[in-house]
């Protein structure tokens, strides 16, 4: 089954951007993370020009919870009547608005920084409908793809499936500078152990949260 991936790359902070995915094949779509709240409507025009339309779209996949992965989940599920997947260690962070819920605790700074800015409103608050964990098939949803869960970003990066020989990574690895570890990481060792995983899989492109899609070999290091 071929697949067609849309990405719907909006504003972040400064000059970052983060992206959504739009996976199109013969069976509808799934839809992998949802973007800030403040870009709701650039994103749902977005998803409708594709021919995403209520009734077709199988799956919405949050990689994590972060409020610019999953600010737009609940909205959208309501919208275009689906579920809402994501691994269940990440779950509190939607169904409390609480980004550091379960994960290394910031200082107190920045923890107020969150809670202020980045969080997510009570109305864009919710409950996954599915929760997700290695080895988790999607084909019940039209999906080839196997997840994959794996730390680094948070003490785990939820419900990363790979789809053929694509990988969607979130916030584990991401292309702003170079290809590489993102910039926030909860579990750097951790995160390194997961690439040197994620190199001995038959993965050839790499769709991050932040930045350009670009092959896996970019992360590999001369001999």
């Amino acid at each position: 089954m071929t697949t067609q991936i849309t990405t719907i790359t909006t504003p972040f902070i400064l000059n970052v951007s983060v992206n959504c995915y739009l996976l199109k094949s013969s069976a509808g779509y799934t839809l992998i993370d949802t973007g800030p709240t403040s870009k709701r409507g650039a994103i749902v025009n977005t998803i409708h020009k594709a021919g995403c339309t209520p009734g077709n779209l199988n799956l919405i996949i949050l990689t994590h919870g972060d409020f610019d992965h999953c600010g737009n989940a609940a909205h959208l599920r309501d919208e275009f009547k689906t579920k809402i997947a994501m691994h269940p260690d990440d779950a509190g962070m939607v169904e409390h608005g609480d980004m550091t819920w379960n994960r290394k605790k910031p200082n107190f700074v920045v923890r107020t920084i969150f809670s202020l800015m980045l969080t997510l409103k009570e109305a864009d608050r919710f409950k996954p409908d599915i929760l997700l964990k290695t080895g988790d098939q999607l084909s019940e949803y039209c999906l080839q793809a196997e997840v994959i869960s794996i730390p680094g970003h948070f003490k785990r990066l939820p419900g990363d499936p790979h789809i053929c020989c694509d990988l969607f990574c979130g916030d584990l690895l991401a292309n702003v500078d170079q290809p590489g570890l993102w910039s926030i990481i909860d579990d750097e060792t951790g995160a390194h152990a997961c690439v040197d995983q994620l190199m001995d899989l038959p993965i050839k492109t790499v769709y991050p949260g932040h930045g350009d899609p670009f092959p896996i070999e970019a992360l590999r290091t001369p001999d």
